[in-house]
């Protein structure tokens, strides 16, 4: 990451993108993260007419690559910063406007959705920042469907190798960065089942998966 990208980042804030820097560093985001976003999503396995929910949906990267999957379903996104809202809204204006898509500002910490509102559920690169994850994930499974799945997606994970500069930036921005094994332990306790993890070999990517029967 060069000098002037991480004093964008610090200026954006990560946790809650603001202001002109939030901008730059959200349009950097959709960029940087369209391959992990991509391989994640696959999980997903989706096939046209789920109702899906993104956590955390930043700029918006990741609700417009499902779109194009989505035909009879309806995609939701939700993220506690204005500006990502905005943003997101922006850069997802055609399927808003054709009906297939809502954004809304909202927490994780209380989901602005009914119990059981969702088929598939993904947040991607924002678990880092989740206020109270263990509680946060219960949230996140009273509003998922049975039959549903829920999947974490992140470019790094608690086991892998970081470089000095990832260590840095864990440390600078205070990231919650679990391992496989916690993931798995806090799915489970949030009451998700038929758990799976999985990494891109080759790479720090990990996409925790949890199901609810």
């Amino acid at each position: 990451m060069s000098e002037n990208l991480q004093s964008i980042t610090e200026l954006g804030n990560p946790k809650k993108p603001h202001g002109e820097a939030g901008k730059e560093m959200l349009s950097d985001m959709n960029e940087h993260h369209s391959a992990v976003t991509a391989w994640g999503i696959g999980f997903l396995e989706l096939c046209g007419k789920e109702r899906v929910l993104d956590i955390g949906c930043g700029g918006g990267a990741a609700l417009k690559r499902m779109a194009s999957q989505i035909t009879s379903g309806h995609l939701t996104g939700v993220d506690y910063s204005p500006l990502s809202v905005e943003m997101s809204r922006k850069h997802n204006a055609d399927a808003i406007s054709d009906g297939k898509m809502d954004i809304t500002s909202g927490s994780v910490e209380a989901l602005p959705f009914d119990n059981e509102s969702f088929d598939r559920i993904i947040t991607v690169e924002s678990f880092y920042f989740w206020p109270d994850p263990d509680k946060d994930l219960r949230e996140v499974f009273r509003v998922l469907a049975k039959g549903g799945k829920f999947l974490i997606v992140a470019d790094i994970n608690g086991d892998a190798q970081l470089t000095t500069e990832e260590e840095a930036n864990v440390r600078k921005y205070e990231l919650f960065n679990p391992t496989a094994s916690q993931l798995r332990d806090m799915l489970a306790n949030a009451g998700f089942s038929d758990i799976a993890i999985h990494k891109k070999e080759g790479t720090n990517w990990i996409c925790a998966e949890g199901n609810k029967q």
